[in-house]
């Protein structure tokens, strides 16, 4: 004998209600596990004594003072960068001083190693991808060390960076350890054999600290690179500037040769007599101006005559 039509009714509604909830009480417990979920592996000591000069240098190479400073405002050096506006919102760089409540004067040498090799700060909590740490994952921890040392010498300034712009729900923290999931991506800049010292002293710079496929590579809608197609030029860089192709074809397509690539990384003047503009003028400005002759030459050398992409189709950050 079956159940009359509102007792029926009563016993379906009774039983998605226990589904909602079962799947509510799921999704909860979910997002604990991911809020709770740790991020990074540990850092041991970093012991050895490190060099200023050489410190300084990986800074320039690796964009530290171009993008933690606003020179055009009248800021300190390393004391907070100009904001960088992004579809996600608006970034701005941290301040660098030894400042130790609004720089890194209270972190120690293994809090700066993890948020420069893993994009992690002294809190625990990821950084935002607007900080090109997956860059810098390789570097060594004499390289820790010497930028260490070269921070040391920068003199404190009390002023905070402006709190980041960014809405929900490209504000939770917790949510950049799913991307870090889906996009982290150390690239490889391991020396390859039967390449000259000087091509891969060139792909350690450009893959690694110089950072250029953080530019120069395009992002699908969740920020992430596609490194099957690394230096294929991006559309849509902060602010809405763009960023050219820069692969070997590309840039020996447009003129390029060596010894101009490594005058422009100089000057900042094209084959054609122009000027960079934009993001890459201020890149030649506050770094790759300071580079050796021979770091230049090696960066030109590698861009004109690059190994293959690495991956078909992937996406990284």
């Amino acid at each position: 004998m079956s159940l009359p039509l509102p007792c029926r009714r009563r016993l379906i509604m009774r039983r998605l209600l226990r589904l909602v909830s079962g799947a509510a009480v799921l999704g909860v417990a979910a997002l604990g596990a991911v809020v709770a979920w740790p991020v990074g592996s540990s850092v041991g000591p970093i012991p050895q004594d490190g060099n200023v000069d050489r410190g300084a240098y990986l800074a320039r190479a690796s964009g530290c003072i171009a993008c933690h400073s606003n020179f055009e405002a009248g800021g300190a050096p390393l004391a907070g960068g100009a904001p960088l506006e992004t579809p996600f919102g608006i970034f701005y760089p941290p301040n660098l001083t030894t400042d130790p409540k609004h720089g890194l004067g209270s972190w120690t040498r293994e809090q700066f190693a993890k948020a420069v090799r893993q994009g992690i700060g002294p809190d625990g909590e990821p950084y935002f991808p607007s900080f090109p740490y997956t860059f810098y994952a390789d570097f060594s921890d004499q390289d820790i060390a010497d930028l260490w040392a070269a921070f040391q010498t920068v003199p404190p300034v009390t002023e905070p960076a402006p709190e980041h712009e960014v809405g929900f729900p490209f504000d939770q923290r917790w949510g950049l350890k799913l991307w870090r999931a889906a996009f982290f991506y150390d690239p490889d800049t391991e020396p390859v054999a039967g390449r000259s010292d000087a091509w891969n002293r060139g792909r350690e710079l450009v893959r690694g600290a110089a950072h250029c496929g953080a530019c120069h590579t395009p992002r699908n809608l969740a920020g992430g690179r596609d490194i099957g197609a690394s230096f294929a030029g991006n559309s849509y860089l902060p602010g809405g500037s763009k960023a050219p192709a820069i692969r070997a074809r590309d840039l020996t397509e447009n003129g390029w040769t060596v010894s101009a690539l490594a005058y422009a990384l100089q000057t900042g003047v094209t084959p054609s007599g122009d000027a960079f503009g934009g993001s890459m003028a201020e890149v030649v400005r506050e770094g790759t101006r300071f580079l050796t002759a021979e770091d230049r030459q090696a960066m030109a050398l590698y861009l004109l005559d690059q190994d293959a992409p690495e991956g078909a189709t992937a996406w990284a950050n």
